[in-house]
């Protein structure tokens, strides 16, 4: 069995702030026995005013979230799955950017976000998220990680199952769904997608989450899941309290579940 540990968060727009809570984090997960932990979509800075956060998005080499969690990985040795922070990227513009840290403190994979939330919902929300931030165009497994083959997902992306079929095909053993998804379509849709995309690939699902009312008056589902790859939730965390959840895996109940509905050998191309 193997250890792991989910930082479900409420982000701020203080990103110093934000840094400090995710070293405490990291240490106690370290401290409880976890060999990795995993955090939200934006866990350094949550701001839906652009103007206002945009002095706090900085290259990944001068984020404060960033620097935090290397330097409590490197003298706990956990291994860290940063949901993603805002980031400046290469070419100038911003990126929604997936790291995994090492038990070194060393960044070993990056992901940027493909998918873009640009949608109008029947609340009156309106989010954008192409408007700021450049998508990105790669699929992204880390190899012999605490949790095997992880692969690289960021929210939105859960509704693009080609993303998970490219994932299913390089025989993930863990993915990774981080988020900060709306308090409306989470209940709609957040369960029953994580389960999905669990059963589809036959893998476990880690889906850290935002959750609560925060600083920039959004509000966020929460209830960040570890689902197996029957589809069965071994770790709801509730959509009310922010806080440290822990869950325990079973790496070989992968190929039990691949032996009992081997779809990820049965599947065929089919022609577009």
């Amino acid at each position: 069995m193997t250890r792991i540990a989910l930082f479900q968060m409420n982000t701020g727009i203080d990103p110093v702030a934000n840094a400090r809570d995710l070293g405490e984090a990291v240490r106690q997960a370290a401290g409880e026995g976890a060999s990795m932990l995993f955090t939200p979509e934006m866990s350094g800075l949550l701001d839906r005013n652009r103007a206002r956060g945009a002095s706090s998005i900085v290259p990944e080499n001068q984020n404060p979230s960033l620097a935090a969690v290397r330097e409590a990985a490197a003298a706990t040795g956990i291994w860290v799955s940063i949901g993603s922070l805002a980031v400046i990227a290469e070419d100038g513009r911003w990126a929604n950017r997936a790291f995994v840290v090492n038990g070194q403190g060393e960044v070993v994979a990056r992901y940027d976000k493909m998918h873009m939330f640009d949608v109008d919902l029947a609340t009156g929300e309106s989010w954008r998220e192409s408007n700021a931030y450049k998508p990105g165009d790669q699929v992204v497994v880390v190899e012999d990680t605490p949790v095997g083959r992880l692969g690289l997902t960021i929210c939105y992306d859960l509704r693009f199952p080609a993303l998970f079929e490219a994932l299913g095909n390089r025989l993930c053993d863990v993915i990774a769904i981080p988020a900060a998804f709306t308090v409306p379509t989470g209940k709609a849709h957040w369960h029953v997608m994580q389960r999905a995309r669990a059963i589809e690939a036959s893998a476990f699902v880690v889906a850290a989450a935002q959750v609560g009312e925060h600083e920039d008056g959004r509000q966020t589902f929460g209830h960040s899941l570890v689902v197996d790859p029957w589809g069965d939730v071994l770790l709801d965390m509730g959509g009310e309290h922010s806080g440290i959840g822990f869950a325990e895996i079973d790496l070989g109940r992968i190929a039990e579940v691949r032996t009992q509905v081997p779809s990820l050998a049965n599947r065929r191309e089919i022609a577009k």
